[in-house]
């Protein structure tokens, strides 16, 4: 049993599935994922072995952790190979939210001081779900995230899962997400219902495209259908027109 199953909270994973997982979410909240879980299956090219996929948001709030972590959780389901990534060096979340340590985990390994392996950070809700957590918080998040190192560590656990799913910062707060966003395949973009502004999200959007990131669409949270939904940007012009 690796070290990932060992410091593994059980009544956190109780908590877990009644709050975050989509097994315990509504019927349509279930669906939701399942249904962002297949756009993203037609969105992304047949030519990528493994889509490496940000999530971010705007501003803070918005859902962007609960859903990386739900999104990599159907993803898995399903029987791909997955490993999830708190990405947020800042104020990561993963960690509580999964019940696991937050360290060792990414920042340990980019500046070579991890010992374990992937498979140390297994899920015991399913044997192809990996979680590795951020890590010790280090002075330099957006270096560490823009580095060659982490392209390398990407590049290397892209040859070992079927999809990464990356949990980062906001854009609007921090450059991080944009560090990383070379590495990437494509980004998802959360915004939430009745929260986000409209110039938060024409800043989140203009930053994102002036950094030539390829955004695969945007996942909506709050909004009574289940709490998500998704929608490729150009289906989605008749909510959000000022994004042209």
């Amino acid at each position: 049993m690796g070290l990932f199953r060992r410091r593994f909270d059980v009544a956190a994973l109780d908590e877990i599935h009644r709050r975050t997982l989509h097994k315990n979410l509504e019927f349509t909240a279930l669906e939701q994922y399942k249904l962002l879980r297949t756009n993203l299956e037609f969105t992304l090219s047949e030519e990528t072995k493994c889509p490496i996929i940000g999530v971010t948001s705007s501003i803070r709030g918005e859902g962007k952790s609960t859903s990386a972590i739900n999104l990599s959780y159907v993803l898995a389901e399903k029987g791909s190979r997955v490993l999830l990534i708190d990405g947020d060096l800042r104020l990561p979340s993963l960690a509580k939210k999964m019940g696991v340590e937050s360290a060792p985990g990414l920042t340990n390994m980019l500046i070579g001081q991890c010992d374990k392996t992937i498979e140390d950070f297994r899920s015991p809700i399913f044997d192809n779900w990996y979680v590795l957590p951020s890590g010790d918080i280090p002075p330099n998040p957006s270096e560490l995230l823009g580095s060659s190192r982490m392209s390398s560590i990407l590049a290397a656990f892209a040859e070992q899962f079927d999809y990464i799913v990356l949990d980062l910062p906001p854009v609007n707060l921090v450059a991080d997400a944009l560090s990383v966003s070379p590495s990437l395949t494509g980004m998802l973009v959360v915004v939430r219902e009745e929260y986000t502004e409209r110039k938060e999200l024409e800043r989140c959007y203009r930053q994102l495209r002036l950094s030539n990131v390829n955004v695969l669409g945007c996942v909506m949270t709050g909004t009574g259908l289940g709490d998500v939904g998704y929608r490729k940007y150009g289906r989605y012009k008749k909510y959000y027109r000022y994004y042209k």
